[in-house]
């Protein structure tokens, strides 16, 4: 899926139209139609397997929308305000539009009880931007709503597992001893995101597509900050490495050392963004920096620990040693199909369904094995335990590649605060949210949720055995996601 397109307008009153539609694609996300007129940004959206029920897990999915703008003078890229007024935003049915406090995007959603597919929908945002001559982007993250309540923590079974406590309104609005939490946690104050307040988690992994999209935005220094290779390296060179499923490479080289380079999904190296070049299967490489990069430059943040166990778990009792879909059962499933195949579209399926099917325990670095798609185990008639999805509906909490989460473990993680990203990278590509692990050292920041090549035992809920692994380099295991 190309995602080249750009829409150029000059944001004054009476304005004019020129260039290309945008397209944007995140999983089975599409954003199309794309026009401006004057402080109005318009464009179709459409996706797939949306709900919105009343019913256990009562809850809804829905699209984090943010708008990226391009000055053509100085070809940079900025985050585009967006009215904070409800009435502002129109969406056509089943949708609504939900602005957020911050202006740095908003929430487009089912607007009553229902299920299916939500087919091409318009949807007009009012932006807050000054006047001028513009390229524009309009990006969409498939998220799931977690509900403001109390949940069970720990499992007295896992690896350095909290104790077994119930987080609930007290906990959150009084903090937490560190003899009350236990798993070697230090004290948590009411500042630090214990997951009893509600939050959107994004429904998939970053994917490949996405980062590449995150890479096309950014300066050249920025660029170089977030990949391996440097972007001035010849076409077809890998932004990260040749191996593990990733197929990010330069498709056009940067110049100069100031001219950004263009990347796109070409994992079997021919016709850039064909149907097998990787894009919705979850990327790798990242770095802590990686990852929070693309989640302050998306205006989203990361998840602490506790977040985790609250996505996976929901309101339901704890299981001792379940994993992220709610029991102990467990399937292995690596990547045993041809080709790099990454689209929803793709014929991509395992028969019969088990319960419990992750991607763990290759233990093995062969470039043959890595990541899998996101999703690669929903079907429309599979369950929580056969999609291996949370209590929410979250996709590949388990297995797959690591999350990135903030730790309770020590100072530098519980002086985080939940802070969302502003849509702003400094000039190095670097986050610079202020009580966010450093991008740098990743002191405050760790693991959960186990990879693909790990034992089972990583993938439990509660196991925090690298829960406060403060790790800077890159890895070919290691992914992640966002919340807000």
């Amino acid at each position: 899926m190309k995602t080249n397109g750009l829409l150029k307008k000059i944001a004054v009153a009476a304005s004019l139209m020129f260039g290309l539609n945008s397209v944007s694609n995140a999983n089975n996300v599409a954003i199309t139609g794309t026009s401006v007129a004057g402080s109005n940004i318009t464009f179709n959206i459409s996706w797939d397997n949306s709900w919105n029920t009343n019913l256990a897990p009562n809850n809804w999915d829905a699209v984090w929308v943010f708008v990226k703008y391009q000055d053509c003078a100085t070809r940079l890229w900025a985050h585009a305000g967006l009215s904070t007024v409800a009435s502002d935003h129109t969406a056509g049915s089943p949708l609504q539009v939900d602005p957020v406090t911050d202006g740095k995007g908003v929430f487009v959603r089912r607007s009553a009880l229902g299920g299916g597919n939500i087919g091409s929908t318009s949807v007009t945002l009012k932006m807050t931007i000054p006047a001028g001559t513009y390229n524009y982007k309009v990006f969409g993250i498939e998220m799931v709503n977690v509900p403001q309540g109390s949940y069970d923590l720990g499992d007295g079974t896992s690896a350095s597992t909290y104790n077994s406590i119930s987080v609930t309104a007290t906990s959150q609005s009084g903090g937490l001893t560190a003899a009350a939490i236990g798993g070697a946690s230090v004290a948590v104050p009411a500042t630090f995101p214990m997951g009893y307040n509600s939050l959107y988690c994004m429904k998939y992994e970053i994917t490949q597509e996405q980062y590449v999209e995150f890479l096309n935005s950014l300066t050249y220094d920025q660029q170089k900050s977030r990949t391996i290779n440097d972007p001035i390296s010849a076409a077809g060179t890998y932004a990260f490495t040749n191996g593990q499923r990733n197929g990010i490479r330069i498709s056009v080289p940067g110049n100069n050392s100031a001219l950004p380079a263009i990347y796109a999904c070409d994992a079997t190296a021919g016709i850039e963004n064909n149907a097998n070049d990787g894009q919705n299967i979850a990327a790798n490489y990242l770095s802590w920096g990686d990852v929070i990069a693309y989640l302050d430059w998306s205006a989203l943040r990361p998840m602490s620990e506790m977040e985790f166990e609250k996505i996976c778990r929901g309101p339901v009792a704890r299981v001792a040693g379940e994993y992220p879909w709610g029991s102990t059962a467990i399937t292995q499933i690596y990547n045993t199909l041809p080709g790099m195949s990454g689209l929803l579209t793709a014929a991509e399926s395992y028969s019969p369904a088990s319960n419990g099917m992750c991607n763990y325990g290759v233990n093995s670095s062969s470039v043959s094995y890595g990541p899998l798609r996101a999703g690669i185990f929903a079907t429309g008639s599979s369950g929580r335990a056969s999609a291996g999805a949370t209590y929410y509906g979250v996709m590949e909490m388990g297995g797959n590649v690591w999350e990135r989460t903030v730790t309770t473990g020590n100072a530098a993680g519980v002086a985080y605060t939940g802070v969302a990203g502003d849509g702003t990278l400094d000039a190095n590509g670097e986050a610079n949210q202020a009580t966010w692990p450093s991008p740098t050292t990743a002191a405050g920041s760790g693991f959960r949720g186990g990879d693909y090549v790990n034992p089972a035992t990583y993938v439990r809920v509660s196991d925090r055995g690298s829960a406060t692994s403060a790790v800077t380099t890159r890895v070919y295991t290691q992914g992640g996601r966002g919340v807000r």
